[in-house]
């Protein structure tokens, strides 16, 4: 047996069970048993191929078809692997912040010319907000086309509690404290609380700088982070080469052992990725895109459109790369992203891949968390489209004007988003708010927010990917020969 073998015995057990559900579906009821058996039976040789192709990409996908499976044929024990996505996300969330610290101080302290990081900023701030609004502008053509959200029936079972802010959060927390501790609370106090009034865009400012940076570590805000970790590694660049060559070995030495770090938790990814997709699916169902499902195509549509006609000319023209070299460096990223519905946990292997890719370290570093904040593609796509849908599903009529006012109101309140989960549906529901759009359409959408999570998380990943190389290209320093030679691991 090899992995050719292997692989042919994948796909010969998934035609017989594509072929058995099709007989079942338009020609002669099978037995469900029968039905069952045939799919767990192609799982087993999809595992088979995997442990012959000895790839984690392969893995993760495998165990995210046995995800879905275990979702569909066993979603109430499917809601108990929730743990293990969990345990996951916190190992991948150590990460963050010593390997953004390490590569951002190292990249730039040890840069001879510290104009070129200021090059870098503004190159990178213009290319980001360009692509954005292509995203946004794409976003509103599509769902004005599809009309998706016009006469949509919304079911009982979707209509779950929206995600509340952070301060009714902690709101939450300080009346479970008085009630445990015997105060006497009044009836729906929390609902006669203020939630706090949107944030303008002088507190969006205000909020890149970092008051405490520890702080800054805890709540996970990535540009503080960056800002930080900028201006100290221009600070040790200003320094003495006798004084800053131990800061320098000390965050080389911290970056390469994070990389370490993120390699012996990949080894986990598989577990947690399946888990995520198994209780994604155990939780939704199957049958829950009857009602919403022109919304989830019209995104997907959306999407692929706005990868097909702005990302691949960027990549073909502009940073000039190998296409299927690039594609084999950002599958594995881009896998997880969509697994786990958060660009942090894609983070680590996204600069490590892409500087073997041929971005040099001192750009990737740079870009790619900065993009976490400035480049959300399919963040801004999937907003302007959920926007509009809000206002389709209520009978209101929007300009396109008015589209592209609320497009733009939510492109800015967006920013600083793309590494939590679902987070975007909190800055909905404050843009809702703030131009008197219903809430119930959102309530509908919470429904199928994961499935919708999982691909503009992806885009997101694969623009600032993308990003790292179109920065490299325009400061002349992309390493063709490494790009060329790329091979995953």
């Amino acid at each position: 047996m090899n992995k050719r073998k292997a692989g042919a015995i994948a796909i010969i057990l998934f035609t017989i069970t594509a072929a058995l559900h099709v007989i079942h579906e338009e020609i002669h009821p099978i037995p469900g048993a029968v039905l069952f058996a045939s799919r767990w039976v192609f799982l087993a040789g999809l595992a088979l191929f995997a442990c012959y192709k000895r790839s984690l990409t392969t893995w993760i996908f495998t165990a995210m078809a046995v995800g879905i499976e275990i979702g569909v044929d066993f979603p109430v024990f499917s809601q108990n692997l929730k743990f293990l996505s969990a345990i996951f996300l916190r190992l991948i969330k150590t990460i963050v912040a010593p390997l953004l610290f390490s590569t951002l101080v190292v990249g730039i302290a040890s840069h001879s010319n510290l104009k070129q990081v200021g090059r870098m900023g503004w190159k990178a701030i213009l290319y980001f907000e360009i692509i954005t609004t292509f995203a946004l502008i794409i976003g509103l053509v599509f769902i004005n086309l599809t009309h998706a959200g016009k006469g949509i029936h919304i079911p009982p079972s979707l209509l779950h509690e929206l995600p509340h802010s952070q301060e009714k959060i902690m709101q939450e927390k300080v009346i479970a404290i008085m009630d445990s501790a015997g105060v006497n609370i009044p009836p729906k106090l929390l609902d006669r609380l203020p939630d706090p009034s949107a944030k303008t865009w002088q507190d969006h400012i205000v909020d890149i700088f970092p008051e405490n940076i520890i702080k800054s570590i805890y709540e996970g805000n990535v540009l503080p982070i960056v800002l930080f970790s900028v201006i100290f590694g221009i600070s040790v660049a200003m320094l003495s080469e006798q004084r800053k060559k131990p800061l320098i070995s000390f965050t080389e030495s911290l970056s390469e052992t994070m990389f370490r770090f993120t390699h012996i938790i990949m080894y986990f990814a598989p577990f947690g990725v399946g888990a995520a997709i198994a209780v994604t699916v155990g939780h939704l169902g199957i049958d829950i895109l009857k009602n919403l499902g022109m919304l989830l195509i019209t995104l997907y549509l959306a999407l692929f459109c706005f990868i097909l006609f702005v990302l691949l000319p960027i990549a073909l023209f502009i940073a000039k790369i190998p296409v299927k070299r690039f594609i084999q460096a950002v599958r594995e990223p881009v896998s997880i992203a969509f697994a786990t519905t958060s660009s942090d946990s894609a983070l680590p292997k996204a600069l490590e891949n892409m500087e073997k890719f041929g971005v040099p370290q001192k750009i990737v570093s740079f870009v790619i968390p900065t993009g976490y904040t400035f480049n959300l593609d399919g963040t801004t796509l999937y907003l302007s489209l959920a926007a509009v849908f809000v206002a389709q599903a209520a009978g209101m009529h929007l300009s396109f004007g008015e589209q592209l006012l609320i497009g733009l109101s939510l492109m800015l309140s967006s920013k600083g988003v793309a590494a939590v989960p679902r987070a975007s549906l909190v800055i909905l529901v404050a843009t809702a708010h703030t131009f008197k759009l219903p809430l119930w359409p959102i309530m509908a959408i919470y429904g199928i927010d994961e499935l919708m999570d999982m691909a503009r998380t992806s885009v997101n990943v694969l623009g600032n990917m993308l990003a790292s190389c179109v920065i490299a290209r325009w400061e002349g320093e992309f390493d063709e020969q490494k790009a060329l030679n790329f091979v995953e691991e």
